[in-house]
């Protein structure tokens, strides 16, 4: 593994890309002079408003903008759907199948330089870690399994719903059920991260009385 002071290792990405992949925290030419030297997977995140001609000297590529919804408990809306129930109880393999497509607009999905495949079991793995952790809510309707979403703290980090469930207007319901056990809990503000194209994330988060803060540019770099 290398080392270096302008680089933050990802131990996860580097496995599944079979190269180092390293996060860039602060950018700078010093720390673009040093990415050329080492074979590897590179993300910087910058303010949308901030010059990017040096991360294209560079040979950094667009991939995605994020956003971070955020909302107070005082904000929050709450969608009352009773077929709709949260619960820690479901099997691993039955939520990994519902990750099979589910993130097209996940930035890996979107970097032309990574495999599709190899995207996706990235959210697999993902899954897996938060699933041992116990940091999964598993969404029922009527009883039948219709999705997760996965959590740290307070941040919705990943989430998904079955193919049977999607674009039918029920994930406000599930998502209403998730926040409210989260306020429970303590937490006097939720907040996720969701790219900018994916239009149906930001209305159902919207919907709930979510505001939106903290927008970053994602540049990638591949050097072989």
């Amino acid at each position: 593994m290398i080392i270096n002071k302008y680089f933050k290792h990802n131990p996860t990405d580097s496995v599944l890309f079979a190269m180092d992949a390293f996060d860039i925290p602060v950018l700078s030419n010093p720390a673009l002079e040093e990415v050329a030297k080492y074979r590897g997977h590179y993300t910087c995140k910058i303010n949308p408003l901030e010059c990017k001609k040096i991360l294209y000297e560079n040979d950094f590529y667009y991939c995605d903008t994020l956003l971070e919804p955020y909302c107070s408990k005082d904000c929050f809306i709450y969608f009352e759907n009773k077929l709709s129930t949260i619960s820690d109880a479901g099997k691993l393999e039955d939520l990994l199948r519902i990750c099979e497509n589910a993130f097209v607009h996940g930035r890996f999905h979107r970097d032309f330089k990574v495999n599709k495949m190899m995207a996706d079991q990235r959210y697999s793995n993902w899954l897996k870690y938060l699933y041992d952790k116990k940091l999964t809510y598993i969404l029922y309707y009527a009883n039948n399994l219709a999705g997760f979403v996965a959590y740290t703290d307070n941040k919705l980090v990943l989430h998904a719903l079955h193919s049977d469930y999607r674009g039918k207007g029920l994930a406000k319901y599930f998502w209403s059920r998730v926040c409210k056990d989260l306020f429970s809990k303590g937490h006097h503000e939720i907040t996720s991260s969701i790219s900018a194209t994916n239009l149906a994330a930001i209305n159902l988060y919207s919907s709930l009385g979510f505001k939106f803060r903290n927008a970053l540019d994602i540049y990638h770099r591949v050097v072989k």
